[in-house]
C-alpha cells in the first residue's frame, strides 16, 4: 500500500492553489503555465509515495517546464532552497570542468526545429510520442538528417547528433567540434540537475530516452555503447536512483553494470523479459505495445534490482555447495605430487605454495618433476619458465622418466633396451604434453595468465589446474627499481586468481644469504628474498636446502624439505630427497 509523505506533501500545498490529493498523488493548477501566459494552464501532478522512487517528482501535464524534484521546484517556482526537502547547505556544485566558448549554435536549432514536418515526425508519432516531447527535446530535421541537440550544463548548445531516420550508423556530429561525443556523452544532461535527492533514468540511445519522457519520467541518454565508460560518476552524486535501460544485448549489458560498479548501489538495472529477442529496445517496444507501453515500462522497473557487487544468498549457498562437492571429487582429492610424504604432509597441492632454495640447489630439477608427474596423471599444469628454456625442460623430464642420460639422448647412442625404454617414455611425455604447457613469455602479466588458464581449463575439461611460477624473482615488473612493491603485487594476483579461479601455485622463490654468507641458516620465514608478503600470501611456505655439507660426488646428494610456516599443517621437516643422478631427478627417503 501506498504511504503519503507529508513533509513533501506540505511543502507543495504551502506554494500550490487549490491543490486536490487522491490516495497518494497531488494535482493543482500548473502555476509555471500561468506565469508563463498560456491560456490553456496544464495541470501540475506530483507523486507522493515515500517508499516509491519517484517521491516528490512533479510535471506539468503541458510541459510547460521540465519536471523534477522538490530542489527544482524551488527553484523555477523562487523558493528559498532551505524551505524544499532535502537541502543541504553544505552541498557544492557538480563542476564538468569545461570552459564553454562564446558562440553556440542555438539560433540554428530554430530552424531545424521549423523543418521538421508531420511527415518526418511521422516515425515519432507510430510509438506514441507528440509534438510537446519532441519540441522539448528540440529535436529538428536539416533536410536528410534529424538532429539531436546535446544541450549542455550551462543550457547551451555546441554539437548535435545528426542521424539518417531509421538508420543510425548513417550518422555525423555538427557544430564546434570539441563538443563532439567524446567531450558530451550524456543526452539531455541538464536533467540530472533537476533530479537532486531523485531519481532518473539512464538509457542507451537518444530514440529510447524519448519514449521515457513521452511517459513523463526525467531521463538522459548515452548515445552509443562506448558512452557508459566515458560518464564521470560525480555527475550523479546527488541523485538517488539511477534506472538503466540498454538495448537487449550482451555488450549493452555488460557496458551497463561495468558503470553500475563504478557508481555502486544507486544503480538499478531494468532487466529485458527472458524470450525478449536480441537487440530490442523501448523504441521498438513502444511500436509493438502502443497504449500497454507504459504498463510495460512500469514492470521493468518492478522486476529491477539495485546493482549489488555481491551474489544473491541463494547464488552464494548454491556456490557454496557446488564448491565443497567439487572438493570431495577426484579431480581435487587427486591432486598429489607423486611423493608420498610431501603429499601426506600438505595434504595435497592446494592453494598458493612457495618453495624456497639456494642458487644451485636443484629447485627447478624438484620442481619440473613435480609438475611433470602431475601432468602424467591428468592434471593440468602451466609452467611459467623463466630459468631453463623449453627445450632443456623437455629433455630433463625425458632423461628422468626414461633413466637416461641428455648426451645419449641427444645424441640417440643407444642400445637396444635403452632405444625401446626411450620409444616407450617418448611417447609418455608427447601425450603428457597435452596436459602440460610451457610458457617463455617475459612479458606475461596477470591478465594473459587469466588467459592461461581459461583456455586450458576449456582444453582439458579439468576443473582444478596447477600455476608453476619459476620463479618468482623473475616475474616482469615495469620497472626494476619496483622489484620489492612488483613481487608483493603478484602475489596479490595469485591470491585473486586462486579464490576466483579455483588454481593451485607452485612458486620458487630465492632465499637471502644467512649467518656466515651462507644459505644453512635453520629453515624460517625470514629467509626468503625481496618480499614480506610471502609469510601472509603463501597458504604453505618451504624451503628445499642441503642436509648438510655439500658432498663432491654428485650422487650421494640429499636435500631437505622444510615446511616453515603453513595456514593449515604443522611446520617441520617434510621429507629428504636423494638426487637421482645423472637423470635430474629426486627420490624421496
Amino acid at each position: 500500500m501506498a504511504i503519503l509523505c507529508e513533509k513533501t506533501h506540505r511543502f507543495y500545498t504551502d506554494y500550490l492553489n487549490k491543490s486536490e490529493l487522491e490516495h497518494t498523488t497531488l494535482t493543482a493548477g500548473c502555476p509555471f503555465c500561468l506565469s508563463g501566459g498560456k491560456k490553456n494552464a496544464g495541470k501540475l501532478v506530483i507523486y507522493l509515495n515515500q517508499d516509491g522512487f519517484f517521491n516528490g517528482y512533479f510535471r506539468c501535464t503541458n510541459r510547460c517546464v521540465p519536471g523534477g524534484f522538490p530542489l527544482w521546484f524551488a527553484k523555477l517556482a523562487k523558493i528559498d532552497p532551505e524551505k524544499a526537502p532535502g537541502y543541504d547547505p553544505d552541498s557544492t556544485p557538480y563542476l564538468a570542468g569545461v570552459k564553454y566558448p562564446a558562440s553556440n549554435i542555438n539560433h540554428e536549432l530554430v530552424q531545424f526545429t521549423d523543418k521538421l514536418t508531420p511527415d518526418v515526425a511521422e516515425r515519432f508519432t507510430v510509438r506514441g510520442i507528440s509534438p510537446s516531447v519532441l519540441n522539448t527535446m528540440k529535436i529538428g530535421y536539416n533536410g536528410r538528417y534529424l538532429v539531436y541537440p546535446y544541450i549542455r550544463e550551462d543550457g547551451n548548445c555546441y554539437s548535435a547528433k545528426c542521424v539518417f531516420p531509421d538508420r543510425a550508423e548513417d550518422s555525423f556530429w555538427y557544430g564546434d567540434e570539441k563538443f563532439y561525443d567524446l567531450d558530451s556523452p550524456l543526452y539531455n544532461v541538464e536533467e540530472i540537475g533537476r533530479c537532486e535527492n531523485g531519481t532518473i533514468f539512464l538509457c542507451e540511445g537518444e530514440d529510447n530516452l524519448l519514449t521515457i519522457k513521452q511517459l513523463g519520467f526525467p531521463a538522459v541518454a548515452v548515445h552509443s555503447l562506448d558512452g557508459f565508460e566515458k560518464i564521470d560518476p560525480a555527475q550523479f552524486g546527488k541523485v538517488e536512483t539511477i534506472f538503466i535501460v540498454t538495448i537487449n544485448r550482451a555488450e549493452s549489458e555488460a557496458a551497463a553494470r561495468q558503470f553500475a560498479s563504478r557508481v555502486g548501489f544507486k544503480v538499478r538495472l531494468m532487466p529485458w523479459p527472458a524470450t525478449t529477442p536480441k537487440d530490442y529496445s523501448l523504441w521498438q517496444m513502444a511500436k509493438d505495445e502502443g497504449k500497454n507501453f507504459q504498463q510495460a515500462v512500469v514492470k521493468m522497473i518492478g522486476a529491477s534490482r539495485a546493482f549489488s557487487p555481491f551474489a544473491s544468498p541463494e547464488r552464494e549457498n548454491s556456490l557454496f555447495i557446488q564448491r565443497m562437492t567439487q572438493e570431495g571429487g577426484e579431480q581435487y582429492t587427486s591432486m598429489h605430487t607423486g611423493f608420498k610424504k610431501l603429499d601426506e604432509h600438505l595434504e595435497g597441492v592446494h592453494g598458493i605454495n612457495v618453495i624456497g632454495g639456494a642458487p644451485k640447489v636443484g629447485k627447478s630439477a624438484f620442481m619440473i618433476q613435480i609438475a611433470t608427474e602431475m601432468s602424467l596423471r591428468g592434471i593440468p599444469v602451466l609452467y611459467y619458465d623463466f630459468e631453463n628454456g623449453r627445450q632443456k625442460i623437455y629433455q630433463r623430464t625425458l632423461s628422468r622418466l626414461s633413466s637416461l642420460k641428455v648426451s645419449q639422448l641427444r645424441s640417440g647412442n643407444l642400445n637396444g633396451e635403452e632405444r625401446e625404454r626411450f620409444a616407450e617414455k617418448s611417447a609418455e611425455l608427447k601425450k603428457m604434453l597435452y596436459y602440460f604447457r610451457v610458457v617463455n613469455d617475459r612479458k606475461v602479466s596477470p591478465e594473459i595468465m587469466r588467459r592461461h588458464i581459461d583456455f586450458i581449463r576449456h582444453e582439458t575439461r579439468k576443473d582444478f589446474p596447477v600455476v608453476v611460477i619459476d620463479s618468482l624473482h623473475k616475474l616482469p615488473f615495469k620497472d626494476f627499481s619496483e622489484r620489492r612493491t612488483g613481487i608483493d603485487a603478484w602475489l596479490r594476483q595469485m591470491e585473486s586468481i586462486r579464490d576466483e579461479l579455483q588454481v593451485s601455485f607452485l612458486v620458487i622463490s630465492e632465499l637471502s644469504r644467512g649467518g656466515g654468507d651462507t644459505y644453512m641458516d635453520e629453515p624460517h620465514m625470514g629467509m626468503f628474498k625481496g618480499s614480506g608478503d610471502i609469510e601472509y600470501s603463501a597458504d604453505n611456505a618451504m624451503i628445499f636446502r642441503p642436509s648438510g655439507q655439500l658432498v663432491e660426488d654428485p650422487d650421494k646428494r640429499v636435500n631437505q624439505l622444510w615446511l616453515v610456516a603453513s595456514r593449515e599443517q604443522a611446520p617441520g621437516r617434510i621429507a629428504d630427497y636423494k638426487v637421482q643422478y645423472p637423470y635430474w631427478g629426486f627420490i624421496e627417503v
